[in-house]
């Protein structure tokens, strides 16, 4: 298949800059992949759709404010910083993005703070780099102090103090990613509770969302791709949890990709690098809550491997003809 089938058309202003007053307020679009019917819901109405057995699948990563802004030692021109993932078990060094690249090379120092400063020791195949950094704090701290909450490119606003809060699940525990699971952001304690009351259990599982979620895919046919491994782990009672469930119902792509990796392999802590695509087998997972994606990308084209090319492409078609809200800070659709 070629990438250029996972495409469709979005108008600029159905991107959502702001998240809404009320996380639970969003819209969602309910699909049916058996009857291939459509609803237009509220995302308040999701306990509707659930029954004993099923068991809601959470992503508990937790984003880190790992943009940071600063200037190459000597020079006064800004420079952009977008931490990967942590190399060392200090987490002092990090494989990174940095902002204009050509720039910055092997070697250079860069100033963030007068607490924070770090230094560039190598480049990657995709012109990733790695950054060792020095600091009299914990990194963790010095990154809460100095660092911003990396919002997406297509957010076209500087991150502000709600932010911090909003850009972060309830749910958020394990710390590590660089961007939100997007699905998990509509979730509120009065909505958990009533998923409960229906008859849902929940389980929690982590993946540190990085390069593999929210890399461009780089050519047109579509098996020639791959992606960067993430972390990801479950634990033994979470993964009882989900085997026990008759239903699975994923929350975000995060999620999709977790459950089915370790059903996959039978490891419940590693990295994965699967690239679920139409024709791709489910093990698990059997309906799943996401939020829409941009044409063209990794997550559209898991979308279209579980609800089909057809009908997810239909049903995004739909979301822009009833100006739907689109991307991190958008609605959701439920594929059941």
């Amino acid at each position: 298949m070629l990438l250029s089938e996972f495409d469709y058309h979005l108008p600029d202003d159905l991107i959502a800059q702001q998240p809404l007053p009320e996380r639970d307020a969003s819209r969602m679009l309910v699909v049916d992949r058996t009857t291939g019917q459509r609803q237009d819901r509220l995302f308040r109405d999701l306990p509707c759709y659930l029954r004993t057995g099923d068991c809601l699948v959470f992503n508990d990563s937790r984003v880190l404010p790992s943009r940071l802004y600063g200037h190459r030692t000597g020079h006064t021109g800004h420079i952009e910083v977008l931490l990967l993932h942590p190399l060392s078990s200090d987490a002092l060094t990090w494989r990174a993005l940095v902002r204009p690249g050509r720039k910055i090379r092997t070697g250079d120092g860069l100033e963030f703070s007068p607490s924070l400063r770090a230094k560039i020791l190598g480049r990657g195949e995709l012109g990733e780099r790695t950054v060792q950094f020095e600091t009299d704090l914990d990194i963790y701290a010095a990154l809460d102090q100095v660092g911003h909450i990396p919002l997406p490119p297509y957010i076209k606003r500087p991150d502000t103090a709600e932010d911090r809060e909003r850009y972060q699940t309830i749910f958020a525990r394990e710390r590590g990613s660089v961007a939100a699971p997007t699905a998990g952001l509509h979730f509120t304690r009065d909505v958990l509770a009533r998923c409960s009351e229906a008859g849902a259990a929940e389980a929690r599982v982590t993946l540190h969302v990085g390069l593999g979620t929210f890399q461009p895919l780089q050519h047109d046919e579509l098996e020639r791709n791959t992606l960067h491994s993430e972390h990801y782990s479950i634990s033994p009672e979470a993964w009882q949890t989900i085997n026990d469930a008759t239903r699975v119902i994923a929350v975000g792509t995060t999620s999709v990709r977790t459950v089915e990796s370790a059903a996959a392999t039978g490891i419940l802590s590693g990295d994965t690098e699967l690239f679920i695509q139409p024709g791709a087998q489910f093990h698990r997972v059997g309906a799943m809550l996401t939020n829409f994606h941009l044409p063209r990308t990794s997550l559209l084209v898991l979308v279209c491997a579980f609800a089909g090319r057809t009908l997810a492409l239909d049903a995004y078609r739909h979301a822009v003809e009833e100006r739907y809200r689109f991307f991190s800070y958008g609605d959701c659709m439920l594929i059941i």
